[in-house]
């Protein structure tokens, strides 16, 4: 089954004293690249949260990871101020109302709202503690997130099924016309032949307008190309129903199926399959844009 690099997943929970609550994010992205914002205080997890992301299957994707933490049990815990960084914080308030003529209505309640100019005082085992209650809760919010992947997944994994017989029935039309244009190719020659020599004492050479013919036929056929097609075709509904991420191999397979349906266009020497041609580049175009939210 393959899943979409765009998704969301969410979940809460509570825990020693404090409620978590736990958002994940992404939007498509060539590699993995991996935000997390937590509380400062909590920054030590940071690491641990990223590590047990990337194991539970995320390859790809710009995902954006937002963790709350609040305590609602105070027993144990002792809160400090971190003094340096609420001068500097309370300076650059000051600052802002200056430079833009801004109201100044600082007040303790005010400045308190920045939770990060508290530190909180633990002692070093329970960091251990914070990440053995948190971890359930992360992997909730990441199985929510990898169900929604997989629901966009077989969205997209329809739409281009649906898209890719399109082209499959025009890829019928253009190998029915194309035989059609050999076949009438001979006639068409034997008969401006004919008007060319009407009166003159010259006879037809039938070898050389078989010659012809076959030269032409072999200008205008796209057996390789609909062939290669084909199998390319097969290729990509094989890596539809794959478990491992195969966004850049479809991709890969987009671009050889484009290069085929580009030769097919520059040997037309027919209207309707060079408008059958078009019709297959737009088809192809439009899976190209779903294929870029498929990890």
């Amino acid at each position: 089954m393959i899943r979409s690099m765009t998704a969301y997943g969410r979940a809460t929970g509570s825990a020693g004293g404090k409620e978590y609550t736990v958002e994940l994010k992404s939007v498509n992205n060539r590699f993995f690249d991996c935000s997390v914002k937590i509380p400062r205080q909590y920054g030590f997890l940071e690491e641990k949260i990223k590590a047990f992301i990337q194991q539970s299957g995320i390859s790809r994707g710009k995902l954006d990871v937002f963790i709350g933490i609040d305590i609602v049990e105070t027993e144990g815990v002792i809160i400090n101020l971190d003094e340096e960084y609420a001068s500097s914080y309370i300076s650059a308030l000051k600052r802002l109302s200056e430079r833009f003529g801004l109201i100044n209505d600082i007040t303790t309640m005010r400045v308190a709202q920045n939770r990060d100019i508290f530190t909180m005082k633990k002692p070093e085992e329970d960091m251990e503690r914070d990440w053995e209650e948190l971890r359930p809760i992360l992997e909730e919010a990441i199985g929510a997130y990898n169900a929604a992947r997989e629901r966009e997944g077989a969205n997209l994994k329809n739409d281009m099924t649906e898209k890719l017989a399109v082209i499959s029935e025009k890829l019928e039309k253009i190998k029915e016309k194309s035989e059609i244009n050999k076949k009438s190719y001979e006639e068409k020659l034997e008969n401006r032949l004919r008007a060319v020599l009407d009166g003159l004492d010259i006879e037809l050479d039938a070898g050389r307008i078989l010659t012809e013919c076959a030269i032409f036929a072999d200008k205008i056929a796209v057996d390789e190309e609909t062939v290669r097609l084909e199998s390319h075709f097969g290729a990509f509904f094989e890596a539809l129903s794959s478990d491992e991420p195969v966004g850049r191999r479809i991709d890969f397979l987009l671009q050889e199926m484009n290069r085929e349906v580009n030769t097919i266009g520059s040997k037309s020497v027919d209207s309707d399959i060079a408008k059958l041609v078009v019709d297959c580049k737009c088809e192809l175009e439009k899976i190209r844009e779903q294929i870029q939210n498929v990890e």
